[in-house]
């Protein structure tokens, strides 16, 4: 694979400029590290987990949704964490095999990234740097091919 080279550069509430570069082999895992410490310096946007969480009109998918963006924005999970997590947050039981569905749709739809064997998965939410990142790997894939 030739060298590539990212750099982004993030500016935080304050006015500071970051400026982060990476130059070699880029993989998906690389380019994901780096834009976690992009992310973590630019800070991560919060999510509104009041009234608009506990909705009764939300499905379970939607609350799973929330909930991972809440609990879990920037580490990697499984789908036993997002179950216990569930359990806790509103007092109802879950079955493992549904948040695992839950999850794998998530991750067909761009929302999440999915990593691991089948009955090892481990899940990651894909932010908006991440998701363009991505997207430029794919790129550059195809036009090496």
């Amino acid at each position: 694979m030739p060298a590539r080279k990212i750099r982004m550069e993030v500016f935080d509430s304050s006015g500071n400029r970051y400026a982060v570069s990476f130059e070699g082999a880029v993989t998906r895992e690389k380019a994901l590290r780096l834009l976690d410490l992009v992310e973590l310096l630019g800070g991560m946007p919060g999510v509104d987990s009041g009234s608009t969480f506990r909705a009764p009109n939300l499905t379970k998918f939607d609350r799973l949704r929330l909930m991972v963006e809440k609990h879990f924005p920037i580490v990697w999970f499984s789908s036993r964490d997002v179950q216990f997590i569930y359990e806790q947050e509103f007092k109802e039981p879950i079955s493992l095999s549904t948040v695992s569905t839950y999850l794998s749709r998530m991750a067909d739809r761009g929302f999440l990234a999915k990593d691991g064997r089948s009955n090892r998965h481990r899940f990651k939410v894909l932010t908006t740097l991440s998701k363009v990142a991505l997207n430029l790997i794919r790129n550059n894939k195809k036009s090496t091919i």
